[in-house]
């Protein structure tokens, strides 16, 4: 990011869906991914982008819901 933090932009989070759900992201910025709680899958962010891809995500344990 332009100015040195990591992180989404907050009108991309705003657009952005779970493509498997078609449902709302939670941003988790400790781990740097988009959750999906529907889902039970959390989407990775590298270098500020969201990876949007099924095949990415890692699947959620019942304690990180």
């Amino acid at each position: 990011m332009a100015n040195g933090t990591t992180g989404v932009d907050p009108k991309l989070l705003e657009i952005l869906v779970c493509p498997l759900t078609k449902g709302p992201l939670r941003y988790d910025a400790a781990a740097q991914e988009l959750v999906s709680e529907q889902a039970g899958l959390a989407y990775p962010i590298r270098d500020g982008i969201p990876i949007m891809l099924v095949d990415e995500a890692r699947k959620l344990d019942d304690r990180a819901r």
